[in-house]
């Protein structure tokens, strides 16, 4: 008895349209958030930063982890694989964040309590 050795080749174009319409709409929506810099955003403060930093900070990682997902392949791996990569750049990038806030926040501190000029 033979055996079908033929393989059926299954089409991405539905894949590659969600993923273009998925990352349009978020990059749409940082776009509208940056032009428009709603007031409740701008002015109300979270963590020594404003609410709209960190709507750009949570959009931006989700469209870096949403590429690593479908660009990557990582729908397909295995659960041990897809957790030691996102896992390892979500603590990266929380670490950054942390290190940039607080080392920012100590250099405006610095710059507003007159210990050094502003004329730079």
């Amino acid at each position: 008895m033979a055996h079908d050795t033929a393989h059926h080749h299954e089409s991405n174009t539905k894949k590659i349209w969600t993923v273009f319409v998925i990352l349009s709409i978020v990059t749409l929506v940082e776009v509208v958030f940056g032009i428009l810099k709603p007031e409740f955003l701008t002015g109300t403060s979270f963590l020594s930063m404003s609410l709209l930093n960190w709507i750009f900070i949570l959009l931006t990682i989700y469209k870096a982890y949403y590429i690593a997902w479908a660009f990557m392949h990582l729908e397909g791996e295995t659960k041990g694989l897809r957790r030691a990569i996102v896992w390892t750049a979500i603590f990266l990038v929380s670490y950054l964040i942390f290190i940039l806030l607080t080392e920012g926040g100590y250099i405006y501190e610095v710059y507003k309590n007159d210990h050094i000029a502003w004329d730079f």
